[in-house]
């Protein structure tokens, strides 16, 4: 479990380091408009929704997680290099592609090893996960300080050196080889006929887009409000920091309260949230509220992921994983990150924060459409066995 934990933390270090200053870097060392940012941050969900499936059903199908996983991480390391010394819009976006193939195989496939290991142990995956929230806050804000001391270019070198000492930890996690054949077409026809699980991922479409694509326009949003790039450092630091105790005791609440009304709690505190900053409120009360991120984001990753585990076939748990991963956040990332550079342009970046309350208010009903197809569920059950 140690070597999970300092996986995560190395893992989400490189993410903190890059995606929260890029918009930042995009906009002023490179002088893109906010129209061409949405596009070019759009690329990695838009790929997200076609190739992180395929990598999980190719992880399924060869059963070998641990080798895919350090193939990707070096790939990743390697093109984040790259991507340092491009400067044209077009050479960008190829950049930002060939990134987005590999990098989305590292959270779907390492979760996956990781459920199964916390499940051999009986442990948390929570206590697990929390460090990588802990890994994005110190990354943010060491990269902030490195960028206004340096240059913003070094967000693409801490990432990349990051994700190498994570190949490193890698190499001795345990193999995950199991002894079952996996037919990929039926795997995607079990999964696409189990009505529960489709709905919710329209679910992680409606909260998830907003939470990540946040971590891209979230830098902007207090570079405009007032703040510096080691501001926003700081900010994140606040945000991300606070997601590793109510990571920690999400397992906990998740038993005593249940599994979907921690899910609806969380998914509340989050539109919340949202709102709260479409209002434009002062800069030091947007610190003091990026806490309550530990309280939106903290408890719903660990609670939707084991949603997923629990209501999709061991077999096919990977590419379970893999799609639900892709649809928030492929597909619900770059809805919102695309349509949110036009918002910006167009309108403002606290219209964009109106659009993401939305969106989570209407992933929260589905929960509780959810919870009320699961309580009918029970009921009837009950009935036949009376």
């Amino acid at each position: 479990m140690r070597k999970f934990s300092l996986f995560y933390f190395l893992t989400f270090f490189s993410f903190g380091a890059l995606s929260p200053l890029l918009t930042v870097y995009l906009q002023e060392n490179v002088g893109l408009t906010g129209s061409q940012i949405g596009i070019i941050l759009s690329i990695s969900p838009v790929v997200i929704i076609f190739i992180q499936p395929i990598w999980g059903m190719i992880s399924d199908y060869t059963q070998k997680p641990k080798g895919i996983l350090l193939i990707t991480l070096l790939l990743t390391a390697i093109f984040g290099i790259l991507y340092s010394f491009v400067g044209s819009f077009y050479s960008i976006v190829l950049m930002a592609f060939l990134l987005a193939v590999t990098q989305s195989a590292i959270v779907p496939i390492s979760d996956s090893i990781a459920l199964n290991a916390v499940q051999k142990t009986k442990g948390d995956y929570g206590s697990v996960r929390l460090w990588g929230a802990i890994g994005f806050a110190v990354a943010v804000l060491i990269a902030g300080w490195l960028s206004d001391y340096f240059s913003l270019k070094v967000i693409f070198y801490t990432f990349s050196i990051s994700l190498f000492l994570a190949l490193l930890v890698t190499a001795r996690l345990p193999k995950e080889n199991q002894s079952v054949s996996v037919n990929i077409r039926d795997g995607m026809n079990r999964l696409v006929k189990i009505p529960k699980f489709m709905l919710f991922l329209v679910t992680t479409f409606l909260i998830f887009g907003p939470i990540f694509a946040n971590n891209f326009y979230f830098g902007l949003y207090i570079t405009e409000i007032g703040g510096t790039v080691a501001g926003v450092g700081i900010a994140f630091l606040f945000a991300a920091g606070s997601e590793a105790p109510f990571m920690k005791i999400a397992g906990r609440w998740i038993h005593r309260f249940g599994l979907m009304n921690i899910m609806i709690f969380a998914g509340s505190i989050g539109a919340l949230r949202w709102f709260f900053y479409f209002l434009d409120p002062p800069l030091m009360l947007v610190y003091v509220t990026t806490v309550v991120q530990g309280l939106s984001i903290g408890l719903f990753i660990p609670a939707a992921l084991q949603y997923v585990r629990d209501s999709t076939p061991v077999e096919v748990r990977a590419t379970a994983v893999s799609l639900y991963s892709a649809v928030g956040n492929g597909l619900g990332s770059w809805f919102c990150t695309l349509l949110g550079g036009y918002i910006v342009e167009y309108y403002s970046v606290s219209y964009l924060y109106l659009f993401f309350g939305v969106l989570t208010v209407l992933g929260i009903v589905i929960v509780v459409v959810l919870k009320g197809m699961e309580n009918k569920g029970e009921k009837l059950l009950v009935g036949k066995e009376a």
